[in-house]
């Protein structure tokens, strides 16, 4: 039975969401006769969660509305993104790879992740990534988001391991704390959406490439000897 555990991020680790979000972005923005956002805009903010996504949206193209109320602009882009969740969305680059030999070598993947939990599975199951993991939490799971880090505690308990052994692999400060709060390596990638540099946030690797991980997961979490 495995007793070492991954567990992933999703938007900007496992998957470029980038192009998918700025188009339901954009579709709630230019309903409210605002400009679009471009895909440097999007990416520094997408990290954030779609409410901030869209306050800060807005206050980039004109600035909010007096007493705004986000709600009702998160409802139409939940519906509008739900519709086109994996137009433009893809795996980044040797990711696949990677999860197949994980599995081979016998650990457990999942994902914990900041966005909502019926969103992340419909995006993985678009992607045939689902496969892969033997449970997804998102904010929604329990009521409470990273960095707290019950959501990565719940997804190592729902992958019902006996003692696991975890670590965390991320893209942002936010992924970084959540593993320093539940006291697990993480590894980092840069390639993903954060206004800062992930490297500043100290984590216990930074990789390039998705080629370069399994060996820092097996450094970071050896195999019982």
């Amino acid at each position: 039975m495995p007793d070492r555990a991954v567990i992933f991020d999703l938007a900007g680790t496992l998957v470029d969401t980038a192009p998918d979000l700025m188009r339901a972005t954009n579709h709630v923005l230019e309903g409210l006769g605002r400009r679009p956002s471009g895909m440097d805009e999007v990416r520094s903010f997408v990290g954030l969660g779609a409410r901030a996504r869209l306050t800060r949206g807005l206050a980039a193209t004109g600035g909010l509305p007096e007493n705004y109320d986000v709600e009702p602009d998160y409802e139409r882009f939940v519906a509008f993104y739900s519709r086109n969740i994996a137009g433009g969305s893809v795996p980044f680059p040797g990711l696949v790879a990677l999860l197949e030999r994980l599995q081979r070598e016998g650990f457990a993947l999942a994902v914990c992740t900041n966005k909502l939990e019926g969103l992340s599975n419909q995006l993985l199951d678009a992607l045939d990534l689902a496969r892969f993991f033997g449970a997804v939490v998102g904010p929604d799971t329990l009521g409470i988001a990273k960095p707290d880090p019950r959501p990565f505690h719940e997804a190592v308990a729902r992958l019902g391991l006996a003692a696991p052994r975890a670590l965390m692999v991320g893209d942002s400060e936010t992924d970084i704390l959540t593993a320093r709060n539940a006291g697990v390596p993480v590894i980092a990638v840069p390639f993903g959406y954060t206004p800062r540099p992930v490297a500043e946030f100290g984590p216990d690797r930074l990789i390039s490439h998705f080629d370069e991980a399994y060996a820092a997961i097996e450094d970071l979490l050896p195999a019982n000897p």
